[in-house]
């Protein structure tokens, strides 16, 4: 199968809105991003203000108590909600109380936000991990559209269930994330022979999710189709440009 090459500057400039004198705010977007602990909080603001700067109005953060004044230094456009926890932080005894307290908090806002990127920063502790797999779980029920990003993405590797058969979301790998998801869906290795057949094979199997295979030339299928883009930025591969990517997708999720 060919995948198709699309022309991403000329769909950016057609589902994003022109500035308009009636809307008032929100209108052009209301999005949360659920990451950030004490090891990461570039990640979770990269991703919130990129969103940002591409037109949305409101972006929120749904991070560990750690990192929330990290995060509100870096900018005062964000509105930071410091309600996740690590298992450090909570006795054992206590965890399945904390646990339902983080998703009343979440749950109050979810029906407020048009999309949500889940993983940035948002790091591998198992306590928090467990409630970030809650939060999915309710977002998806609202049908809320969702971006898989960092972290979320090694969270739904190991629990397929949370997105499979979820047409709203996005899945957006890395080499070594796509590496991981292919052994664990398809039980092969990455062909980059066949890269547009893997990952629409990778996409229906997954049943129906978007997957946006970073690299040299993105692949994007949903299953059904594949297409490529081969724009190419700049050769420095550094940490937060995928947080970038997810925010801005995000933003642009709500758009389309």
């Amino acid at each position: 199968m060919q995948s198709v090459e699309v022309d991403a500057e000329s769909i950016i400039r057609v589902i994003t809105p022109a500035l308009d004198q009636s809307r008032h705010k929100g209108q052009a977007g209301k999005i949360a991003v659920i990451g950030g602990c004490r090891e990461y909080t570039g990640a979770p603001y990269f991703a919130a203000i990129s969103a940002l700067k591409i037109g949305a109005d409101l972006s929120h953060v749904f991070c560990t108590k750690d990192a929330a004044p990290v995060i509100k230094s870096y900018s005062p456009e964000l509105i930071v909600h410091p309600v996740l926890e690590e298992s450090y932080s909570v006795r054992e005894e206590d965890k399945k109380i904390i646990a339902c307290k983080v998703l009343a908090e979440v749950d109050k806002w979810l029906e407020r936000f048009d999309c949500l990127v889940i993983g940035p920063g948002l790091g591998r502790d198992p306590f928090l991990l467990d409630c970030v797999s809650e939060i999915t779980r309710h977002a998806r029920k609202s049908n809320i559209p969702i971006v898989i990003d960092g972290d979320g993405l090694f969270l739904v590797t190991n629990h397929l269930e949370l997105v499979s058969g979820y047409a709203l979301a996005v899945l957006t790998p890395n080499v070594n994330e796509y590496k991981r998801l292919v052994q664990k869906v398809l039980s092969s290795e990455v062909n980059n022979d066949d890269a547009t057949q893997q990952v629409l094979s990778l996409a229906k199997q997954v049943g129906g999710v978007t997957i946006l295979r970073k690299g040299k030339s993105d692949l994007i299928s949903d299953g059904d189709t594949v297409k490529s883009v081969s724009i190419y930025g700049i050769p420095r591969r550094c940490g937060g440009q995928g947080d970038i990517l997810s925010g801005r997708q995000n933003s642009l999720y709500f758009y389309h």
